[in-house]
């Protein structure tokens, strides 16, 4: 007898046929004490348990309910339904756990739909749902293939702290770590926090990014990676943020930022073709709801192609690489900005681009995805490095359809007269990045990278609307359950 799970015993449809097999999974619904739809986790679609009522014990199936956990061994047979070719002819059941009908029907496990409001509320339920189950398991092959295209491609793993005393972006927007007791905080002279006395015996925070770190590992190992958590205490509740998300950052020693539009594009390519070819059940099904959710839009709010068809969109067109500064007058002469339909108006070079610019882009006037490059300095971060024109920083964004920029990266500054004089007009302490510095006294080289948050990844990938939807436990401002 076979232990089979759900999705394998379905991929092998009539080869199957006649066999004794052993199948557990949760009861999706149980129609007329007869027909059992189960369903492991395994895949989208359920497998359908056949009960011949006279050869179980009636109190057996009364306990048998939706959100019951069963174990079962049957008989593969041809279905007679459609849908599926085949189904399982029970001879034992065994229920692992029971659920009780009146306190199923007060949770999202009710066989009927939920708005993905109720589902944050239940997290902790939610990957037993059809729509949750199936982003999880695109976010896991995505997970997969970001670790697979960079071991391809000669990339080393290197884990970066989480615990940090520096600040990356220069933001300041960091979740601090202490050991302190909170009612007893030790202070010092003039009356400030005394981090001396703290556990690492200066003030440290959550990381918002690996990069920095990152960048002296490629200084001796070539090309390297971080994948790990990240967090900013930014006290935003848009459908775009969360303080806890995961980033990946690559860095590569002398490349400049052609070599790293190229593998920035390459690299997404690669992990959106994966996902295509390892979870169709899936994404059909994420497609449909899409579809679906397309319906009830507005005309102006509706997207001209459907799920699928963004992600071959991006497959199948070479991005467009275009300056800020041409970006700029597109945007200017726009009919939206004339028009005064942008929220925000792009009147003048050095506008901080939004997303509604960066979606015209792609989606009206180039619809392909787009590279934007050579930024104004004032808007980018101190380790950008400096153009000739000393305005504009070697910086580029990724722009995606639907979701605006997916990808933000740079050539960095090797130069260390230049990058201290840029760290000292932005306020930033050289004590505290003294190891960082040194990287350019022995050996400095062009180097460049980029970073990916994998939310934004997975967001376009299921064409989810909010973030907090592809991410097991999102973390958001007043937010911290389960």
């Amino acid at each position: 007898m076979n232990d089979y799970s759900i999705k394998e015993l379905l991929a092998k449809g009539k080869k199957a046929l006649q066999e004794e097999v052993v199948i557990k999974g949760w009861v999706r619904s149980f129609r007329s004490n007869q027909f059992i739809a189960l369903n492991d986790g395994s895949g989208q679609n359920n497998i359908q348990i056949i009960i011949n009522y006279n050869d179980f014990d009636t109190e057996t199936l009364k306990q048998i309910t939706t959100a019951s956990a069963l174990y079962v061994e049957g008989k593969v047979a041809e279905s007679k339904g459609a849908g599926q070719e085949i189904e399982v002819m029970a001879s034992k059941i065994k229920i692992y756990g029971y659920a009780v009908p009146e306190d199923v029907q007060e949770t999202i496990l009710q066989p009927k739909r939920h708005s993905l409001e109720k589902l944050r509320e239940q997290a902790h339920l939610r990957f037993r749902t059809n729509t949750f189950a199936a982003v999880m398991r695109v976010r896991n092959a995505l997970s997969f293939a970001i670790h697979q295209y960079f071991n391809k491609n000669g990339f080393c793993y290197i884990n970066t702290p989480i615990i940090t005393g520096s600040d990356a972006e220069g933001a300041g927007e960091m979740f601090t770590v202490t050991n302190f007791n909170l009612d007893n905080i030790p202070k010092n002279k003039n009356g400030n926090i005394d981090f001396s006395q703290d556990f690492f015996g200066k003030k440290t925070n959550l990381t918002v990014s690996g990069q920095l770190e990152a960048e002296t590992a490629a200084m001796g190992l070539g090309k390297v990676y971080t994948f790990g958590p990240t967090f900013r205490a930014e006290n935003s509740n848009t459908t775009r943020h969360l303080a806890e998300f995961w980033m990946v950052e690559p860095e590569v020693a002398f490349y400049d930022l052609e070599h790293d539009m190229d593998l920035a594009e390459d690299f997404l390519k690669y992990c959106i073709q994966y996902a295509i070819e390892n979870c169709k059940e899936d994404l059909e099904f994420l497609n449909k709801r899409f579809e679906e959710e397309q319906k009830q839009k507005s005309k102006e709010e509706k997207s001209e192609q459907n799920l699928l068809e963004k992600l071959e969109f991006v497959l199948k067109n070479k991005f467009i690489r275009l300056s800020y500064t041409e970006a700029i007058e597109i945007l200017k002469n726009s009919k939206p900005n004339q028009k005064k339909k942008f929220k925000y108006l792009i009147d003048e070079w050095g506008a901080d681009l939004q997303s509604e610019h960066e979606r015209y882009l792609v989606e009206k006037h180039f619809k392909s995805p787009v590279v934007l490059y050579d930024y104004p300095a004032k808007i980018k971060a101190f380790y950008m490095r400096l153009n000739d024109d000393h305005k504009t920083v070697r910086a580029m964004d990724v722009l995606f359809p639907g979701i605006g920029e997916i990808i933000g990266g740079s050539q960095r500054e090797e130069r260390i007269d230049v990058l201290k004089q840029k760290m000292k007009d932005m306020n930033i302490d050289e004590k505290e990045l003294w190891w960082y510095l040194d990287t350019r006294k022995f050996g400095t080289v062009p180097h460049s990278g980029f970073g990916l948050g994998l939310e934004r990844l997975v967001l376009f990938v299921t064409g989810m609307n909010n973030i907090r939807d592809v991410i097991p436990f999102p973390r958001t401002p007043k937010n911290a359950e389960f």
